[in-house]
């Protein structure tokens, strides 16, 4: 389907079954993180799903590329963002599976239907508020914790998920401690951690989390993910999940 762009609008090969994503040169575009989120969550056959602060709808048409869900709602508050979103829905022909609402995670039980998904995902904003000048900001917005912050993401994806349900994050390896904490506040038990770093003998600069609601303590961290190698390039595993394999349990 065709649609309409705006001047600063570009339309951007997700390189997965024809699939397309429009963004805004002077918004924030979409990263490695929520490809890494994307290929990390695991989906079944039939799951519905959530992506909290979706953004530009990336995570949401991923996963409706990578797998066999019945249906994904991507929630996202910005009401321009949200409008382009849509559009990538409308471009993808994915109106009968993907979903963007616009709303506030913060008043989710009003939106969506409590404990009614098999799957919670979420990018959201790494950093706190100091600093910004422009809250007001679509980059600032998506970046920072100024209309929502992590707790608030976690209480919503414990909202959401059903019992035994899924929640997965990407975030950064500072706030991991408040991660953790926060999730077992709100009977999200972490069950798998994975960090991603730069490339060998580098720290790492995010981190991805798989949180069950209402799970048993066990605690699995995974092998570390690099995402450059001594030439440079790619990873074998960074142009695995780029090669956009088929994610999920089927």
């Amino acid at each position: 389907m065709e649609v309409q762009l705006k001047e600063t609008e570009r339309i951007d090969d997700l390189q997965l079954k024809g699939l397309k994503l429009i963004q805004d040169t002077d918004g924030f575009c979409f990263g490695i993180d929520a490809v890494l989120l994307a290929n990390f969550a695991k989906v079944k056959k039939g799951a519905k799903v959530v992506d909290l602060g979706t953004g530009t709808g990336i995570v949401p048409i991923l996963i409706a590329g990578k797998s066999q869900a019945s249906k994904i709602i991507g929630v996202e508050i910005q009401e321009e963002v949200y409008e382009m979103a849509t559009r990538s829905v409308k471009l993808n022909d994915l109106e009968e599976r993907v979903e963007i609402v616009n709303a506030d995670i913060k008043e989710i039980d009003k939106v969506l239907e409590v404990n009614g998904y098999h799957v919670v995902t979420s990018n959201p904003p790494y950093m706190h508020m100091d600093g910004i000048k422009n809250p007001n900001d679509k980059k600032a917005i998506s970046r920072h914790e100024v209309k929502c912050n992590l707790e608030d993401v976690i209480r919503a994806a414990s909202r959401l998920t059903m019992p035994r349900g899924k929640f997965f994050m990407i975030h950064r390896p500072i706030r991991l401690v408040d991660i953790l904490t926060l999730g077992r506040k709100y009977n999200m038990e972490p069950k798998q951690i994975q960090f991603i770093h730069p490339r060998a003998g580098k720290a790492p600069n995010l981190v991805l989390v798989e949180f069950m609601k209402d799970g048993k303590p066990e605690l699995k961290i995974l092998d570390p993910l690099y995402v450059y190698g001594e030439d440079g390039n790619y990873t074998e595993e960074l142009k695995a999940i780029y090669a956009n394999e088929d994610i999920g349990e089927k």
